[in-house]
């Protein structure tokens, strides 16, 4: 049996900058790896399947497992069939990217079992036949991401040692944003940034990594809040009653704030508990070295 973690990531910063004619958008964002991960087993032998410890989840071909071992078998016909297990902890629905992160585990793991392994990099061109922020997850380092989320540049050795093992709770209430969702709304809102704009931003803080990256904002944040209104209600509640700030990932529903103080999170999670019910899910973890 072999296995590969599939770690979830936070959209540190989101800036989306307009849509592009083929109708994805054109993104920067910057973007790490969490300790909270997936693990996706392989067995070689019999017929291709998956199960997950999550019953909630599809296993059939639509499950994004199974759509990567079909996009690998292209490049790599020879590969042997199995059977995946997927061990679940990364919420779906959340914006962690867990889906996709999973898939990217399928590849690493398929490419073990060849003769001739294609490699990471070609690993990443697979990946985003899959899903734009695919290719992100074949490495899962620190990066900035550009293009549909396809295009990755790697970040100075100080901003990722600024990152590495900073302590994040992650909270996700009991409803999710879809993404084409949250897309279609800012659509609607047309409330996309200047790239130029947005490109001096973060290269100001990868310069001088001190302060929190989420204060560079998230574009989907403000036409998800619109309609999503326990979101801002919450997360302002929380900023004036504790000083905690939190940022929406991605196209949400989770939210995250850095922190330090262990005992400060249990109030945390109380103070959302009341605002969203028990149905909030937590974690407690780190962004990964």
């Amino acid at each position: 049996m072999l296995s590969e973690t599939a770690p979830a990531k936070l959209n540190l910063s989101l800036a989306i900058t307009g849509r592009r004619a083929d109708g994805f958008h054109e993104l920067i964002s910057l973007v790490a790896s969490l300790e909270l991960a997936d693990t996706l087993e392989f067995t070689p032998g019999g017929a291709w399947r998956l199960t997950c410890d999550d019953a909630t989840l599809p296993v059939d071909g639509t499950n994004l497992v199974l759509k990567a071992a079909e996009a690998y078998r292209r490049y790599r016909p020879e590969v042997t069939s199995g059977h995946f297990h997927l061990c679940k902890k990364v919420p779906s629905g959340a914006g962690l990217g867990g889906g996709s992160s999973d898939a990217a585990a399928a590849l690493r793991i398929l490419d073990r079992t060849v003769a001739q392994p294609v490699g990471l990099a070609a690993l990443e061109v697979i990946a985003a036949e899959i899903g734009s922020d695919c290719p992100y997850f074949v490495r899962g380092q620190p990066a900035v991401m550009r293009g549909r989320g396809e295009r990755l540049e790697s970040i100075p050795a100080a901003a990722r040692e600024a990152l590495a093992g900073r302590r994040v709770l992650v909270a996700k209430p009991p409803f999710s944003v879809p993404t084409p969702e949250a897309y279609g709304l800012l659509v609607k809102s047309a409330a996309y940034v200047d790239a130029a704009t947005a490109d001096a931003a973060l290269a100001e803080w990868l310069a001088q990594p001190v302060r929190d990256p989420s204060s560079l904002g998230n574009t989907l944040a403000e036409p998800v809040f619109g309609k999503y209104l326990a979101l801002p209600t919450a997360l302002e509640a929380l900023s004036q009653t504790m000083g905690v700030v939190f940022r929406m990932t991605g196209s949400g529903s989770a939210c995250f704030a850095f922190y330090t103080d262990g005992a400060e999170s249990e109030s945390i999670r109380q103070a959302l508990i009341q605002q969203w019910g028990i149905g909030t899910w937590f974690c407690d973890t780190r962004i990964s070295a």
